[in-house]
């Protein structure tokens, strides 16, 4: 206990350290927002790759003022064994985050958590504190920060010099981002004030960024830190460095000119980017950092000219600027470049930008379908397809729930008594399907769980089994471990990450409504792991391809079905809510039948027995299809 505050342990990956930085650059990263953050709630530990590395080794990279141990994998909390690092584990070893995203946020939370008055901390979440949330599986902008960019600067730096002709593609795609028009809140004001800047043509209407003194937020009292001379400051450099300094800039209160106000949104200037995501510093900035400034070296280095990225060299250059960056680089023995030919001129034209790969480029075909599905069901019809569903091993299995505890129950949580009595409804389908194929000392893992309805169940009925409950919303998973301490369950873990950062092995699979791609997710994890599963799909019309997966997913689908066809039973299959007619509930349900069956063929073909039925009762959840396989 640090000051009434529990500690925790984070652990960071370690392979190899040259000059400045530390690899994986995951760690650098962790590092430079801990040195950032001035934070040290959290004990230090260091995993290294090869269990001959030693801690004498450890030079002038680690940061001042933090304290860094080596622990062998072998060492690590069991849960943390199951996750990719960094990770951060509580004190009783039961509560895991996983993840770069996943532990940044943690950090910058705890931070705020413990100091109310870092402000400037929990402002890296951004607008309504999203910043770097959305799962790498999904969103584009996540993967590329947390890992495209590290992945492609490492294998940069490890590759031989003439295997380094070309810049990174996905680096080229970060200078595309930071090319394109800025959509923030209330970003029509700002743009009517930038038209109005721009008809004026004066350019005294915005001041430079003069010499002005600001308080280090992070950083040891006293010291101030400044925003030296640049060249007048845009529009966007002055709202986004006004959030930086102590006394911010007062908005103005003229109103508009009449012109200005009449002028249409889609008329407006387009905003430009300032930092990473747009107008403010986030947490983005703090992860791309290391990682563009060890490119910038390598460049530097090798000789090699980079007039072709100069959005991102300004990019480099104003985020040193930013109260607390130049102090948490000095603890890291960050030692920021600043040779005069890095900043391109603003009129420039960028050269041999736009070639980049297909394969990294975003998908922007229009998919608005026209018609309804059954052109795509015939279709499938005539090649002898058709929705084939199962019958319930045991319809009638129910648990007693009056005689469980009241934190086993799905009603404890804030929901209608109709809504808890179709919940364990569900829940019977799915405890009756794993407490069939469990045995003693098996690994149980549920997927997407939530606030642990049915991972809480199964960790109550099979205390012989060990239960891990996995979700990346940590308020969900919190509730979920108060109603666990609630009944004292001991065979239990809870890992806030993304899928893709659980390597543990186990028996079985489970995952109650996973929304849509995040059930083929479940899938593919389980197969790696030879487990059976149990799932109840969900949200069909998110599905999508993804840079992991793409539609549809078996051979016998894809050699009749096109992507956009798929997508067509995709969105049809969502349609099954009670209140729609029952010709369309029915086709919805067929739509359903299709997609899964889809999913179910793939699931054979690499060597499983796979059936799609439903729960039971079908009124327990519009979203009623259960898929179970079993590994032959």
């Amino acid at each position: 206990m640090k000051g009434g505050v529990t500690e925790e342990h984070l652990y960071l990956a370690y392979s190899h350290q040259f000059e400045d930085c530390i690899f994986p650059l995951h760690t650098s990263i962790s590092l430079f927002l801990l040195s950032y953050c001035d934070c040290k709630l959290f004990k230090v530990f260091l995993v290294p790759a090869s269990d001959s590395t030693d801690d004498q080794v450890f030079g002038k990279a680690q940061p001042d003022g933090l304290g860094v141990h080596f622990i062998s994998r072998c060492q690590l909390p069991l849960v943390v064994q199951s996750c990719c690092l960094p990770a951060i584990v509580e004190e009783n070893g039961k509560f895991c985050r996983a993840g770069l995203s996943v532990v940044l946020r943690h950090i910058i939370q705890k931070t705020y958590e413990v100091d109310p008055s870092k402000k400037l901390v929990l402002e890296l979440l951004g607008f309504k504190k999203t910043c770097l949330k959305a799962c790498a599986e999904v969103s584009q902008w996540t993967r590329l920060c947390e890992i495209s960019i590290p992945q492609a600067v490492e294998s940069l730096l490890n590759a031989s010099p003439d295997q380094c002709q070309a810049i990174p593609p996905e680096v080229l795609r970060l200078e595309k981002k930071l090319g394109e028009p800025v959509r923030v809140h209330n970003d029509d004001k700002i743009r009517r004030q930038k038209l109005q800047q721009q008809k004026a043509g004066d350019q005294t209407a915005t001041p430079a960024l003069t010499k002005r003194a600001t308080k280090n937020h992070s950083s040891e009292e006293g010291t101030v830190m400044e925003i030296k001379d640049q060249e007048p400051a845009s529009l966007e450099l002055k709202v986004a460095f006004s959030k930086l300094v102590v006394q911010e800039i007062p908005a103005a209160t003229n109103r508009e000119p009449s012109h200005i106000r009449k002028t249409k949104t889609s008329d407006l200037p387009p905003l430009e980017h300032v930092f990473a995501e747009g107008l403010y510093f986030t947490l983005a900035d703090v992860v791309l950092l290391p990682c563009i400034h060890q490119f910038l070296v390598f460049i530097k280095k090798h000789n090699k000219k980079i007039l072709d990225l100069p959005l991102i060299s300004s990019w480099y250059h104003r985020v040193q600027e930013v109260p607390g960056v130049k102090s948490a680089a000095a603890k890291c023995n960050m030692l920021f470049l600043q040779f005069p030919n890095l900043l391109s001129s603003r009129d420039e034209q960028l050269r041999d930008f736009y070639t980049i790969p297909d394969d990294l480029e975003e998908e922007h075909e229009d998919y608005q379908f026209i018609g309804g599905p059954r052109p795509t069901m015939t279709k499938l019809m005539e090649s002898g397809i058709e929705a084939k569903f199962s019958s319930h091993p045991c319809p009638r299995w129910t648990l007693d729930w009056n005689s469980l505890p009241a934190a086993v129950s799905p009603g404890e949580g804030k929901m209608s008594s109709d809504r808890a009595l179709r919940k364990q409804q569900q829940l019977n389908n799915l405890v009756s399907m794993v407490t069939k194929l469990s045995k003693p000392g098996d690994v149980i893992v549920d997927f997407c769980s939530g606030g642990g309805h049915v991972g809480i169940v199964l960790a109550h009925l099979l205390p012989s089994c060990q239960v891990v409950l996995i979700e990346n919303k940590e308020l969900s998973l919190v509730r979920a471990k108060d109603r666990s301490d609630e009944l004292g369950l001991q065979n239990i873990w809870f890992i806030q990450a993304n899928l893709d950062y659980f390597k543990g092995t186990f028996n079985i699979g489970v995952a109650l409504h996973a929304c849509g791609v995040a059930t083929d997710m479940v899938i593919e994890h389980c197969i790696k792991a030879h487990a059976a599963f149990v799932i109840c799909p969900c949200c069909y019309g998110f599905i999508q391809n993804t840079v992991k997966f793409t539609f549809p997913r078996s051979h016998q689908f894809k050699e009749v079905l096109s992507y956009k066809e798929h997508m067509i039973l995709c969105r049809f299959a969502d349609q099954t809510a009670a209140q729609l007619p029952p010709k369309r509930r029915l086709i919805g349900k067929h739509c359903m039948g299709l997609v899964d069956l889809d999913r179910a063929w793939a699931a054979e073909g690499c060597n499983y027995s796979v059936q799609v039925m439903s729960m039971e009762p079908e009124s327990c959840s519009p979203k009623n299809n259960m898929v179970v396989g079993v590994p032959i």
